[in-house]
């Protein structure tokens, strides 16, 4: 048996709205969104009370997709924020864009700044670092080809 396809990626964040907005912007569209809790929530998390409001965010041709998820019940409980890019962990998400500096303008223009600067790797890619909402670190590539 084999994988069949990573279906979405996780993210947990405290401002829900706010994680929305930086995605949209970013240009991915919002997908379902909603309420979830439950006993089989609890019983999939091996936590008791759980609720939840997610949503999904996705790629403009539906293939990829976040969950954006804020804990109503337990508290969420917060890992560093501006952990630099050698911590331990799940640490960033890398997205194609087609013009870096349009898109890194766009997100500074919402309150989101580079964590370096902009390099370019070989005649591949233009390449940088976003810090996003709760401290996430979002990757942009632009490929030169």
């Amino acid at each position: 048996m084999a994988v069949q396809r990573l279906d979405h990626v996780g993210v947990v964040v405290d401002d829900l709205e706010n994680a929305i907005a930086f995605f949209l912007e970013l240009g991915l569209e919002l997908g379902d969104r909603g309420p979830v809790e439950g006993e089989w929530v609890d019983r999939v998390v091996g936590l008791e009370g759980v609720r939840v409001e997610i949503a999904f965010v996705q790629t403009p041709d539906g293939r990829d997709r976040l969950e954006l998820t804020r804990f109503d019940t337990p508290e969420a409980t917060t890992a560093e924020p501006h952990a630099p890019a050698n911590t331990v962990g799940l640490r960033r998400l890398m997205f194609a864009v087609d013009d870096v500096d349009a898109t890194v303008a766009r997100l500074r223009a919402i309150g989101y700044d580079l964590v370096g600067e902009i390099a370019r790797f070989a005649d591949i890619y233009r390449l940088c670092y976003v810090r996003g909402p709760e401290g996430i670190i979002v990757a942009l590539a632009e490929e030169l080809r």
